[in-house]
Formats: C-alpha cells, sequence, structure tokens
C-alpha cells in the first residue's frame, strides 16, 4: 500500500484517483499523526487485464495425459 502525504494528495488528487480505481489498491493519507485510507468499493477484475496468447494449450488438461511426447530427433 503506498502512504502519502495530504499536501500530496492535494497536489495529485486525480491521477491519485485513477490509480486506485485501476489497481485495485487502496491509497494511504497521513494527516497529523493519523492515517486515512481510500479504498475502491467495487473489486478489480484482475483477469481482464490478462492477454490471449495464442501458443497456449487451451483445453481439457486430461487430454494431455494421452499426448505422444516422445521427439524424434533426426541426429548427424
Amino acid at each position: 500500500m503506498k502512504t502519502i502525504t495530504a499536501t500530496e494528495l492535494r497536489s495529485n488528487i486525480y491521477n491519485l484517483l485513477d490509480e486506485v480505481l485501476e489497481t485495485g489498491i487502496p491509497l494511504e493519507i497521513s494527516r497529523g499523526g493519523k492515517k486515512l485510507q481510500i479504498v475502491p468499493t467495487e473489486k478489480v477484475d484482475k483477469l481482464g487485464n490478462l492477454v490471449k496468447r495464442s501458443d497456449v494449450i487451451a483445453g481439457d488438461p486430461d487430454d494431455l495425459i494421452h499426448m505422444e511426447w516422445e521427439v524424434k530427433l533426426d541426429l548427424p
């Protein structure tokens, strides 16, 4: 969790709020020896940021058991 002062919050509030909304990580503000937090009310969908990979096996993992795994190399 990131901790900042109230002065830092004031100078950059919109960017800091956007960061909390994008990451879902709370922001802690220190003021007068006390701590406050800005916390998103909705959870961030972390899986929504995943990139589709075409080289990944998509299917039933049990099919891998019956797959031919021996590699025949033509070595000199």
